[in-house]
């Protein structure tokens, strides 16, 4: 709990700033113009998730816990559970938002959007996971 708590953190600390314009424009009727930096974000956002994901399974590794498949898919995976937090803090604190039907549709809509981050960064967390155990498997030598 604690590894995929540090796992999803680090990566959402990346993106918090672009998550508050990406809302604004979505939920807030701004317009969004800034579109390279929002590229650079997603492209730290993915470095970052793999980066962890790929440290977090070297010390699972490395204490001889060989079970790194889904750690591996779940760290990746939980900036996904940081994001849906975070629309909790936007809607309360930030939105303006009343009444059930605004309720619903966003946390509705932002359940799906966060559950689809959460399958992607996972996804990218056990890809580069397991590049790297299959890269340092193949250098043993038996002899």
């Amino acid at each position: 709990p604690c590894q995929v708590f540090m796992a999803g953190f680090l990566p959402f600390s990346a993106i918090y700033i672009e998550l508050h314009y990406i809302f604004a424009s979505v939920w807030g009727h701004k317009l969004y113009t800034l579109y390279g930096i929002l590229l650079i974000a997603f492209l730290m956002l993915v470095i970052v998730t793999a980066f962890i994901t790929v440290a977090l399974t070297y010390f699972q590794l490395a204490i001889e816990d060989h079970r790194w498949w889904w750690r591996s898919f779940f760290s990746g995976g939980a900036t996904g559970l940081f994001v849906y937090t975070y629309c909790f803090f936007y809607y309360f604190g930030r939105s303006g938002m009343f009444g059930f039907l605004q309720t619903s549709f966003f946390f509705g809509y932002m359940l799906i959007a966060s559950y689809a981050a959460f399958i992607m960064l996972g996804t990218i967390g056990f890809a580069s996971s397991l590049v790297f155990v299959r890269r340092i498997y193949r250098a043993i030598k038996c002899d």
